[in-house]
């Protein structure tokens, strides 16, 4: 139930809160589900859209939305661009007075704020009695939306103490719903934070981990490895961030890189905080392209325009690396993320796991070494890979994927395939016979390959295994090509690696089908050196990319004026369809996918009038708002993004059946039926709508829409009146458009 009588449809309150025309994957379901009340964990990637999952139920429900949130700066950014979208939204930190804490207070008792941030420090026993069980009683508590949710498990790769309090609200508020969001977390970690959240019955989401529009590449550090990251950096067009595994590291390599004329800053613990604070708030700004930083740097930053992310160390870990390299691209645009891989690195990693000890007693944390260990062999074989990054990246999430991504250096710039079956069979009996021989005793891939090349080891001879059929037969391959073979089984799915830390390995039907002669093995073999290009702006015309660039400028000194971000005002993506489009009126301007209420009214002719400068400098036509405004089309949607369920709606339709019939024939809801049409329909698809709506009908809707405008559908509703049903001023308009693209 939509709390505001405004909307008929989420969609309607989607446009005029945020300015988007449609939800992305999932957030409809998840929105729905939080608009019933109901407990949920999502997890979701970075920039596939966590935040609109609770800021929009938010708006549309009775009382105030508690958000917990781990880093001042990450609640402070997201208030500041709520607030730039009219939405009322604020926060209590230990950033503001004291005077300041009080009238915050104030408004929010007054039922003048839908969405109050808080860190998980202050939910301590006494602001929860004094604070929060006042304002429920008073106002309301629509829900507790529970951020980076994954650090309330110690299984997580970012735990904090602080979140394991978060329980006791149950207890003050039983009846409540709570919502945790993360952009990452294994099965283990999934379970673990419903157990410590307390989640009743939860809905869970778990979206694709996939992030299509980031490029991954592995480049092996060169003798002169700083070169080639300057020349990188020159040819990179936007912002980025260059991760470190060091202080030091990152302090040189600033040095370095302002000295031949980059603008790049520091970000590390070493710094005091106003330094941090300072150097953030210039890279957010767009005042520097650069950040240089350790992993402090990251889970605070809400900037959504990051256009590529180097590792000029490794990680220490996959999850870390997809944290960190997820920071590029959240916007959706291309990005671009490169990891650069040298041996020495492996050795500061291995010294930095070494350190790990216990504060009080002084000794070593061996299981916690343990892991980290692994997770460090991990994010080697990843490095090493030679199958598609994103098997090894989503696989680790226990996400399956067919590889052939076309986005990342091995699927783009493919290795050489080989039949490698006869060694893997040689491989896997040899894990085979070990199980044989000695049952309950199983060992890694390093060992089976001391065993198939024949080693003399204390440890092979202690074990028998020199008496193995197996023994010796894969002499004839080097120790790296039996390593480069069994990572690429395990990426493959084609054996299993346990995660417990030892890294054992253990068949799988796979393995026996491959033993019987049932499965061919092919790898991808001798590497090859490619430095693939950074993904630049995609822009059709130079006419495009200079009124971009006057935009983009327009928005910064816009941005520095008020203070704020330039992103908070418009992200790239908007900038890029004005510039495409070129709207000169202010209802083509409510059309840009970005553009709701309060930014039409606040920037609508600033932009506007702009882009009308533009072109009149240029020699192109201009309108005015007096003139006739035809809306916008909108680009035309790929065919590829209808399904065979869309075709077979089709096909009956063609045949003459009516959506009734359809909808009993295919056991479906004539109003999802309906839904198939208009896809199909703004996928340029023939679809005859004189079936659906009366010709004199369509008439009177073209008009309505010439009139009125195409934006909103509860104006047009209204104009015409009871006779006509949004689904007919839905299908007329989506014809509309179509003819508009064509011409």
């Amino acid at each position: 139930m939509l709390e505001s009588t405004q909307f008929d449809t989420l969609e309607q309150a989607l446009k005029h809160y945020f300015g988007y025309d449609e939800f992305r994957s999932g957030q409809r379901e998840i929105i729905t589900t939080a608009l019933a009340n109901r407990d949920l964990l999502v997890i979701m990637p970075t920039g596939g859209g966590k935040s609109l999952c609770f800021q929009l139920p938010a708006l549309l429900k009775q009382g105030v939305t508690i958000v917990v949130s781990p880093l001042i700066a990450l609640m402070q950014d997201q208030v500041q661009q709520l607030a730039d979208n009219g939405i009322p939204a604020t926060f209590l930190n230990s950033s503001i007075s004291t005077e300041e804490r009080r009238e915050r207070a104030a408004a929010i008792y007054n039922g003048e704020v839908k969405l109050l941030y808080l860190a998980p420090e202050r939910l301590n026993q006494e602001f929860i009695s004094n604070f929060l069980v006042d304002l429920h009683q008073d106002v309301g508590i629509a829900g507790f939306a529970i951020d980076e949710a994954h650090c309330v498990s110690e299984w997580g790769h970012d735990f904090r103490p602080d979140y394991r309090k978060l329980s006791q609200l149950r207890h003050y508020f039983p009846k409540v719903p709570w919502l945790g969001l993360t952009a990452t977390a294994t099965d283990r970690v999934r379970q673990d934070i419903i157990k410590q959240l307390d989640l009743k019955d939860p809905s869970v989401h778990v979206a694709s981990f996939n992030r299509p529009n980031l490029y991954y590449e592995v480049r092996r550090k060169s003798t002169t490895p700083y070169k080639e990251l300057l020349a990188q950096v020159k040819q990179a067009a936007g912002s980025g961030i260059i991760y470190c595994l060091s202080r030091k590291k990152v302090d040189e390599l600033t040095s370095k890189l302002q000295h031949d004329g980059i603008k790049a800053l520091p970000y590390h613990a070493g710094l005091d905080s106003q330094t941090r604070t300072n150097n953030q708030n210039s890279f957010i700004r767009d005042d520097v392209q650069l950040m240089i930083a350790t992993v402090a740097f990251g889970m605070g930053i809400n900037k959504p325009d990051v256009r590529f992310v180097i590792h000029y160390d490794l990680p220490r870990n996959i999850e870390g690396y997809y944290q960190e390299s997820g920071r590029a691209g959240r916007d959706g645009e291309p990005a671009h993320c490169t990891l650069y891989f040298g041996m020495g690195d492996i050795k500061t990693i291995e010294y930095l796991i070494a350190q790990k000890v216990d504060r009080e007693t002084g000794l070593a944390l061996e299981e916690e070494q343990l892991i980290a260990k692994q997770q460090l062999r991990r994010v080697i074989n990843y490095a090493e890979a030679t199958e598609c990054r994103r098997i090894i990246q989503l696989g680790y999430f226990g996400e399956s994927f067919p590889g052939n991504c076309n986005n990342c250096d091995n699927c783009k710039y493919p290795r050489p395939i080989s039949d490698w079956t006869i060694e893997s069979q040689k491989l896997l009996s040899c894990v085979y016979r070990f199980n044989e021989r000695q049952r309950g005793k199983t060992f890694g891939l390093a060992y089976t390959i001391d065993v198939l090349r024949g080693s003399k080891s204390d440890r092979v001879l202690k074990n028998g295994h020199d008496t193995l059929s197996t023994y010796g037969i894969g002499k004839e391959r080097t120790v790296d090509e039996w390593r480069m073979l069994g990572r690429s089984l395990i990426h493959q799915g084609l054996v299993d690696e346990t995660s417990d830390g030892y890294s054992v390995l253990t068949l799988n039907p796979s393995s026996m089908e491959i033993l019987k002669n049932q499965r061919k093995v092919e790898i991808a073999i001798s590497p090859v050196k490619v430095i693939a290009e950074i993904s630049d702006i995609s822009t059709n015309t130079a006419e495009i990319q200079a009124l971009y660039n006057r935009l983009q400028k327009l928005r910064k000194q816009y941005a520095d004026a008020t203070k704020v971000p330039p992103y908070v005002i418009f992200a790239d993506s908007s900038l890029r369809l004005m510039a495409q489009q070129q709207p000169q009126t202010l209802a083509q301007f409510a059309q840009i996918s970005g553009v709701g209420a309060r930014k039409l009214a606040q920037y609508g002719e600033m932009f506007t009038g702009e882009i009308r400068a533009f072109r009149a400098e240029s020699g192109l036509s201009v309108q005015t708002e007096s003139d006739p405004t035809p809306p916008l089309p909108p680009p035309r949607a790929r065919k590829t993004d209808v399904s065979h369920t869309h075709l077979e709606t089709l096909d009956l339709y063609q045949r003459g059946v009516s959506l009734a019939e359809i909808a009993e024939k295919r056991s479906m809801r004539e109003s999802t039926i309906f839904d198939h049409l208009l896809k199909l329909l703004e996928c340029g698809y023939e679809v005859t709508i004189d079936r659906i709506v009366s010709p004199a009908k369509t008439i009177a809707i073209e008009q309505a829409i010439n009139t009125i405008g195409a934006e909103r559908l509860t104006p047009i509703k209204a104009h015409l009146g009871d006779d006509y049903s949004y689904e007919e001023i839905k299908i007329v308009r989506a014809k509309m458009n179509l003819k508009l693209i064509d011409n």
